[in-house]
């Protein structure tokens, strides 16, 4: 189970650096059906505009055509509430954040319940993106792990 990171999304602490978690992020998204369709880069991004150092940091804009296409069909306005945000951002070297905007909460704000099974089923897309890096990475050991069995066995 995935734990609520506010009162909009939902997410995960993975054992695995920024670099590594985004990557496995990209490949569960896309099994799931998700393309990514914009990724902000916010460190580099407030780095160049601002001079700002923050800890690595994307935002993967992620679609599911089918359900964006039947969205707008429902209701043209839902484009304002597309796409699917799932932010990964390092919470140290060895330690990952990634976070999704929970669909139901912004599909929600329609209120318009041709929407609701849309948002639900993108929810339960992500959710099993999320829970797929995390297994992930907790059945694959950790550098430090790896060393503690090397000493072990030598």
């Amino acid at each position: 189970m995935l734990a609520h990171t506010s009162h909009y999304g939902f997410g995960t602490v993975v054992a695995l650096s920024h670099a590594d978690a985004l990557e496995r992020v990209r490949r569960e998204l896309a099994r799931e059906g998700f393309g990514v369709i914009t990724e902000m880069d916010m460190a580099a991004t407030l780095r160049k505009k601002l001079g700002a150092e923050i800890r690595p940091y994307v935002v993967l804009g992620a679609c599911l055509p089918a359900l964006a296409h039947q969205a707008l069909a429902a209701q043209p306005d839902a484009g304002l509430l597309l796409p699917c945000n799932v932010a990964v951002y390092a919470e140290d070297a060895e330690r990952t954040m990634i976070a999704a905007l929970d669909p139901e909460v912004m599909l929600g704000l329609a209120r318009d319940p041709a929407l609701e099974p849309l948002a639900s089923e993108a929810r339960g897309r992500l959710t099993r993106a999320l829970e797929a890096v995390r297994d992930d990475a907790d059945a694959t050991p950790s550098p430090a792990a790896a060393l503690e069995v090397a000493d072990e066995i030598c």
